[in-house]
């Protein structure tokens, strides 16, 4: 290992006031804010986030507006905040997707390396039905599980009609499907430079004569979708369909690693294998996986639940991932980092010693990435701002949890 990597993951530091490229340089003192709060807004609770930066420099943090509760169905928005400053303030909520009393979310937004535009990937149900109805195959094709694209092309602030891509990446026997969440990834190497790719899961029907309900984690599995021409066409790439009980990859998020391939972290749902963390590597861009998902020993402190991945995209950058990092409990959000490709991760820092649970990671400059995590017991959503250290390695003591709520700006 380099020096310069010792140093890079000897810790984390503040963020000190930092100059983005465009727009305009972030306010002074800014370590965290918090674009959404539940019981604001019309929401009684705001869940599961995914932020992008645009290429102009905006920071979008996406998230699920629940209008009845924290619950995971019902009547459930899709919502957008942006920000202009870096994520130290943010502009009015915006709704992306109105669910008009039915279940949209899992929003997976990626930036368009070609065009620039945001491509936004969501799922949708019926209001009335709930997860478990949808993998018992109680409900009818039109209440269960469907998928959805739009894109901005004014750097967030609009984005088009829904349009409805399920028969091109759903399979006729699958009944739960969820894209990420989390940011997508937008290949930027190798033969299929410009690719989006979706990380998504869903959950098969027992097979004939089976005894069980579908219920059963067993049937979760993992894939991934992409689209080569900006999102306009989909097409399934890799299936784990082996249901044999051993892992059971749920939600997930993925990045591409230096060397082109692409790297999948997934939430182990209850599989017989000791470990919630899988991992799986695709050297084809998404079309097929390397090998099946596998445990990844070094990740033993997360629990179960989903988790964010990121390739820091500088000289010798790690692979970065933030979770809660109790193993038992959802608590205390915190980053890990790896320099060999996600064989190994190795914990950076604690955010916060309070609840904590569902994550996404972005980006912002050189040295510079953010975390949109959700804090305490759903009741916020908090961005904070990090700087991977360049030079002298400061140790990454617990950072101070000071954070204040954004109002809106009109951005």
């Amino acid at each position: 290992m380099t020096p310069h990597s010792r140093c890079l993951l000897a810790g984390l530091a503040l963020l000190a006031p930092l100059t983005l490229h465009p727009p305009a340089s972030a306010r002074a003192g800014c370590v965290s804010s918090v674009p959404y709060v539940s019981g604001q807004g019309g929401y009684a609770a705001y869940r599961i986030p995914a932020v992008v930066r645009t290429r102009q420099g905006t920071v979008l943090a996406f998230a699920e507006g629940r209008r009845d509760g924290v619950g995971d169905s019902g009547d459930i928005d899709v919502v957008v905040r942006r920000s202009r400053d870096g994520g130290c303030t943010w502009g009015r909520t915006r709704v992306v997707a109105a669910g008009r009393g039915d279940t949209r979310g899992n929003p997976a937004p990626v930036v368009d390396p070609r065009t620039g535009a945001v491509v936004l990937v969501t799922c949708a149900n019926s209001g009335s039905v709930t997860e478990d109805r949808i993998m018992r195959g109680e409900v009818t094709p039109a209440q269960g599980r469907r998928v959805f694209v739009q894109r901005s092309w004014d750097d967030g602030r609009h984005f088009g009609r829904l349009r409805e891509i399920t028969a091109r990446v759903k399979r006729p026997d699958w009944r739960w499907y969820a894209t990420g969440p989390g940011h997508a990834l937008a290949l930027t190497r190798g033969p299929h430079a410009g690719r989006l790719l979706i990380p998504a899961n869903h959950s098969a029907a027992p097979p004939p004569g089976s005894p069980d309900t579908g219920r059963e984690a067993r049937y979760y599995g993992g894939h991934a979708l992409y689209s080569d021409d900006g999102g306009r066409t989909w097409h399934l790439g890799f299936v784990d369909a082996d249901y044999d009980g051993r892992v059971n990859p749920n939600e997930s998020s993925a990045a591409q690693l230096p060397d082109g391939r692409v790297y999948f972290s997934a939430r182990d749902q209850n599989g017989r294998t000791p470990g919630n963390r899988l991992a799986a590597y695709s050297s084809d861009a998404g079309r097929t996986l390397d090998h099946p998902y596998a445990v990844q020993p070094t990740l033993d402190d997360i629990p179960v639940v989903q988790a964010s991945v990121l390739q820091v995209r500088a000289e010798q950058g790690p692979l970065l991932l933030s979770a809660p990092s109790v193993p038992t409990a959802r608590r205390a959000m915190a980053l890990w980092a790896s320099t060999d490709a996600g064989r190994t991760f190795r914990k950076l820092l604690t955010l916060s010693d309070d609840r904590a649970a569902y994550s996404d990671l972005v980006q912002l400059g050189p040295d510079t990435v953010g975390v949109l995590y959700e804090r305490g017991a759903y009741a916020t959503v908090e961005f904070r701002r990090l700087r991977l250290p360049q030079s002298s390695p400061a140790a990454a003591s617990s950072l101070p949890t000071r954070s204040t709520s954004s109002p809106d700006s009109g951005t």
